[in-house]
């Protein structure tokens, strides 16, 4: 069947989303996920369980592959897909209910390859800064997030879009306790880096040949102190005097990249 014809044969089989309401909740223990490349990357992702992709004609159209001719797919309006999201999310006319991505344990992300990097993030709450971080980890052939359960978003859709895709290709690992998980790390030979702004060495002086352990604090309060004794070396970014700090995501594109080009 060629692409087009793919595609009418799915419009034919979609039906109009009824009462056009949602909740703006996903059903109890789903992710909703939403935006063209968050859920285009969750549609390719096979470790994805899909439950339910609501849908403009128009961005069914846009997306790069077709659906599986049994697949959920409800159509719908921009209105009625913006009572799914939260308020005033970028939804691009795709919205996609699906389970929670399996657990990760540690020890299956601790390749000790030198030019894969584990990102380590203490306390970094806003799923936007988190979303942002893994896209940059993703682009720069990171190994996997490390994040602490208690101090960190949930999957969801605003880390999905800000993410851009990397939520379904980058390992996320999220640990019980985080000074324990920088200790196992230390054991598989990782380098434990602390990028904070009152270090005295640069991180291209601190960077060693081999694996590294990136540390990102919160923006503001930084790294707790329990966290900042389990690093091996505390480096800065040479930015001048005018600004004061980055935006944590914006310190973390740029650890990556000086990581990639040691």
């Amino acid at each position: 069947m060629a692409k087009g014809e793919r595609k009418r044969a799915l419009r034919g089989r979609a039906g109009r989303m009824k009462g056009g309401r949602g909740s703006g909740r996903a059903s109890s223990g789903q992710v909703r996920l939403w935006g063209r490349h968050a859920v285009e990357a969750a549609l390719k992702n096979p470790d994805r369980v899909h439950r339910k992709l609501w849908a403009t004609r128009e961005a069914i159209e846009s997306l790069d592959g077709e659906l599986p001719a049994d697949f959920p797919l409800e159509y719908a309006d921009v209105q009625d897909l913006a009572r799914l999201v939260a308020k005033d999310a970028p939804h691009q006319g795709l919205v996609l209910e699906c389970a929670p991505l399996e657990d990760i344990h540690l020890d299956e992300v601790l390749s000790g390859d030198a030019d894969r990097p584990v990102v380590v993030l203490d306390q970094v709450t806003d799923p936007h800064n988190v979303g942002a971080i893994m896209r940059s980890a993703a682009a720069f052939g990171a190994a996997a997030l490390v994040t602490q359960d208690r101090n960190a978003p949930p999957e969801g859709g605003v880390i999905g879009k800000s993410a851009s895709g990397a939520l379904e290709v980058l390992p996320w690992v999220r640990v019980v306790n985080l000074a324990r998980a920088l200790e196992q790390m230390a054991e598989a030979g990782y380098w434990r880096i602390g990028l904070t702004g009152a270090a005295q060495a640069t991180l291209a002086e601190a960077l060693p040949a081999g694996p590294v352990a990136l540390v990102l604090g919160a923006e503001g309060e930084g790294m707790r102190h329990n966290i900042e004794t389990h690093c091996d070396a505390l480096a800065r970014l040479p930015i001048g005097d005018q600004i004061e700090s980055l935006n944590v995501s914006n310190a973390g594109a740029i650890a990556l990249y000086a990581i990639a080009t040691r």
